[in-house]
């Protein structure tokens, strides 16, 4: 992201109100947050642009207590695979646009860096890719549902 966007993004959250957005764009995250002082026009940066391989990925623990509520099945995957979470709050699709074929389908053979989906927050579409090499085990969100922070989205069976 370049500066020009993040100053877009911090304009953005002043002049909507809201108090924090998140905005991942392929390998790069970015954490904007309004101050909690007083001054009208005033926002943070919290967490800087770094790229997602120099972030060490959360382990998935071995028995989630938070399922998407649109699972089918609301067991816990086995400890040898990983979940996928939603990393911001936004509404989830499974394709580039409405009529194309999904990013991935279960069964599908990913490698890190794929796009799995789409998380569209605040009007700026943001790609959500897997970091692991493996096969999607299963898909947890219907498209155009909105998801929370942290909500699952797939299990991917590590190869």
């Amino acid at each position: 992201m370049s500066y020009d966007e993040i100053k877009e993004l911090v304009q953005l959250l002043v002049e909507s109100g809201i108090a924090e957005i998140e905005v991942q764009r392929g390998d790069q995250r970015v954490r904007i947050r309004r101050s909690s002082t007083k001054t009208e026009h005033s926002a943070q940066i919290i967490t800087p642009i770094v790229p997602a391989a120099a972030q060490s990925p959360a382990p998935a623990p071995p028995n989630p207590s938070v399922t998407a509520p649109s699972a089918p099945a609301a067991q816990a995957p086995p400890a040898n695979e990983i979940v996928v979470k939603s990393p911001i709050v936004g509404t989830y699709y499974d394709a580039p646009k409405p009529g194309d074929p999904p990013f991935v389908r279960v069964g599908d053979s990913v490698e890190p860096g794929q796009v799995l989906c789409i998380i569209e927050s605040m009007k700026l579409m943001n790609e959500i890719e897997s970091e692991v090499s493996g096969i999607v085990a299963s898909k947890l969100m219907e498209n155009a549902r909105p998801v929370e922070y942290g909500e699952a989205l797939f299990v991917i069976r590590p190869r």
